[in-house]
């Protein structure tokens, strides 16, 4: 019982964070969407292909979460200027970002001159599930690769996300992958989730993927928003 009254704390001291990160962003107009996925699924790939889709559109900042390296903040950061990195390795919680860590970035970020934060969580599908960020979309990618059984395999990431993202569609001829399959079981435990197949390598459905975001977009400005 004792366990489960601290994870309890825990949880809800990172929620409280996450809301006073939201009422930051929304004061200033931003609109975040937290990125999580295992390794390898494309997050920074879809990254730099939202980037590309949108730069025309939108001031576009991007949050990038690793264990160690600084190998994707280098990449995003020849086509953003607003790039905030965090490693998590000697932090209490290494496998995602928590609140606590986004709040600090957000204090490096000019989110006056933002309209959209991208948030790359740390590669992992079980703990970011567990953590909001202030985020006001959840979007899970997964590739072709990493095969069609994964909403089975780590409901609640999926079950909890706004979009899923079929990433690496080129790689269909080559693997083993039931997209009707994926997506069944997908429905089956969130019935309202937007599904985007893409491939980050040829762009295609990337155009798909960056309406809905502008649409969300949108409609997030719409809301009431807390006061300034």
């Amino acid at each position: 019982m004792r366990k489960i009254e601290v994870v309890q704390n825990i949880l809800e001291a990172n929620d409280f964070i996450a809301a006073q990160n939201q009422q930051l962003l929304n004061r200033n107009g931003v609109f975040a969407t937290n990125i999580m996925a295992a390794p390898g699924a494309g997050k920074t790939s879809l990254i730099l292909q939202t980037i590309a889709e949108l730069k025309n559109k939108l001031r576009i900042a991007v949050i990038e979460g690793d264990v160690a390296s600084t190998l994707d903040s280098e990449k995003v950061r020849k086509e953003v200027t607003d790039v905030v990195q965090i490693t998590t390795r000697n932090m209490s919680e290494s496998c995602t970002l928590i609140a606590n860590m986004v709040g600090h970035a957000l204090k490096r970020l000019p989110l006056g001159d933002i309209d959209l934060l991208l948030i790359e969580n740390v590669g992992n599908l079980i703990c970011p599930s567990e953590f909001a960020l202030g985020e006001h979309r959840r979007v899970v990618i997964s590739s072709l690769p990493e095969g069609d059984d994964k909403p089975t395999k780590y409901p609640l990431i999926f079950a909890d996300a706004d979009a899923v993202v079929i990433n690496k569609l080129d790689f269909l001829p080559y693997v083993e992958f039931d997209i009707q399959s994926f997506q069944n079981a997908l429905k089956g435990l969130n019935p309202r989730v937007e599904i985007f197949q893409v491939s980050c390598k040829t762009g295609a459905g990337i155009e798909n993927w960056g309406a809905w975001l502008l649409k969300e977009l949108e409609a997030n400005k719409l809301k009431p928003q807390s006061p300034k």
